[in-house]
Parts: structure tokens; sequence; C-alpha cells
């Protein structure tokens, strides 16, 4: 079994981490703050964007997950952490001559088409935020030091405890409607169940491309996701709002390659996501 790290043992980090320790890994998380409950693998505590708290970090890894959260949309923030932080990490290991395999997760934010462009991982990146460049940025820095480094761009996260839509489908927000704005999301559990997939695959020494795209098997307009939650949940239909057909309409994202390498989505749709419990 591998020696593992995982950088960032967020809630969906930890929950990677914890599946990948329950398939015999040797795994180790790697947090900024303490972690408020026992973990069955070892949690070392220290700040990736701080270079001398990485001096007790051990080396021999054959992976590592780097999965952080910059804990605010500020461009700072992520300057510090994608910039600064990875690179921290990346001499760390340079200078012990030690090269694990990395998946890197980052975001479909990195593309800023919005006239309802179907996009897959060859499209032009164009990340209109700051907070965005940073990421694409980070990406580079990654994927230019080893073929062997893989980015996986998550769509919007929702599941439990990420109930945006839910909240605003019950405060009766008013929806576009017309021209289309498309939204393209992905489960917490296929989140886990995609980054454990590709991490067995690496660990496998199976060929991979450099960068997956991970979103559900349905980009859709957002209009029919709010009318059909209304539905399921009993709330008020939305109010349709017509816009200016030069309205933006965001994007479309192709889960197409990660299909073909072999992954099957736990809810392909927000109809499975979503569906009210019994």
């Amino acid at each position: 079994m591998a020696r593992i790290l995982v950088v960032g043992c967020g809630d969906i980090g930890y929950r990677v981490a914890q599946a990948l320790h329950e398939l015999g890994h040797d795994v180790t998380g790697l947090k900024k703050h303490t972690p408020t409950k026992a973990a069955p693998f070892p949690i070392m505590v220290a700040d990736i964007q701080q270079t001398s708290a990485l001096a007790l970090l051990p080396t021999d890894f054959q992976q590592v997950l780097f999965i952080v959260s910059a804990g605010s949309r500020q461009a700072d923030a992520y300057q510090m952490l994608y910039q600064n932080g990875l690179h921290n990490l990346l001499s760390h290991f340079a200078i012990s001559g030690h090269s694990p395999s990395w998946l890197m997760v980052s975001s479909t934010s990195v593309y800023g088409q919005n006239q309802a462009e179907w996009i897959d991982e060859n499209s032009e990146t164009k990340p209109i935020s700051a907070s965005s460049q940073y990421l694409l940025a980070a990406e580079k820095s990654l994927l230019q030091l080893d073929a062997r480094h893989c980015v996986v761009r998550f769509s919007g996260i929702y599941g439990p405890g990420r109930d945006w839509l839910l909240r605003r489908a019950a405060s009766g927000e008013s929806i576009q409607q017309q021209p289309p704005s498309y939204t393209n999301r992905i489960h917490q559990d296929d989140c886990v169940g995609v980054l454990v997939f590709l991490m067995q695959k690496q660990l496998a020494n199976e060929d991979l491309e450099s960068c997956y795209i991970a979103s559900d098997n349905e980009p859709v307009p957002l209009w029919d996701v709010m009318h059909w939650i209304a539905h399921q949940y009993g709330l008020p239909e939305p109010n349709g709002l017509i816009m200016p057909a030069d309205a933006p309409q965001n994007k479309r994202c192709s889960n197409a390659k990660l299909v073909a390498l072999g992954y099957q989505f736990l809810f392909p749709s927000y109809r499975d996501g979503y569906l009210k419990p019994a």
C-alpha cells in the first residue's frame, strides 16, 4: 500500500483520506488548524503559507492530494494559499529529493466562457476573477514539473450542508429564464468518489490526462433546476426573468473524459442529488 499525504483535511479532504485509509493506505493529513475530532490516521498541523511550519513534515510519500480552501474569495487569500503555500510545499519536497505524484483540486471557474458554450479540458482557460487566475497559475506551476501530476476541476459542489440552491428556492428568488443561464454541479459524494478513483489510477501507474473536469452528466438551465426543486419541496414556483438576448448564460461543462476513464457518477443529475428524502 502507498504512503499518501492529504493537504487540506476539510470536509471532502477528510473523507477522501478516510476512504484511502480504509483501503489500507498509510495516510497522513495536513491542515492549518488542530482537528476538532480524533481521526483514524495521523493529522499534522501546519500552515503551508509559512515555510518554517513545514520543517517537520516528512516527504517520503508516494502521492500527494492538494485539496485546500482559501476560506475567503478575496484575491490575497488565494495568492497566499495557491501561490505561496503550494510553492512552499513543492520546494520542501524538491529539497528532500522526493517526488511523489500530485493530484490538485481546482475549479471550473478557470473557464470564463458565459454564452452557454460547451467546454472541456481542451477549451481555452480565461478566468475572470483574480482568485481563479491564482488557481490557474497554481495548476500550471504544478503540471509543468512532472507529467505524472494531475488536476481535477470541480464545478459547483452541493449536498448536505451545501444547500445554497434549496435556500434560494425557499426564499422565492426570481430566476433568469430567458435566455437560459446554465448551472453545472457535482454532489460532494461524487467529489470524494472522483478523487479516490483518480488517485487509485495514479497509484496503479495508469496513463492519465493532465486535467479532468468533474461535473455531473447534465448541465442544465438554472430555471429548470429551481422549478423542479420547488415542485419537489412544495415551494412556490420561482418567478422567471426575461433578460436581454445578450445576457450572460454561463457555460456547459462536459465530463466526457472522466466518464470515458471509467468513473460512474453516484448522482448523475440534479434530480438524483436534490431528490426530497422520503
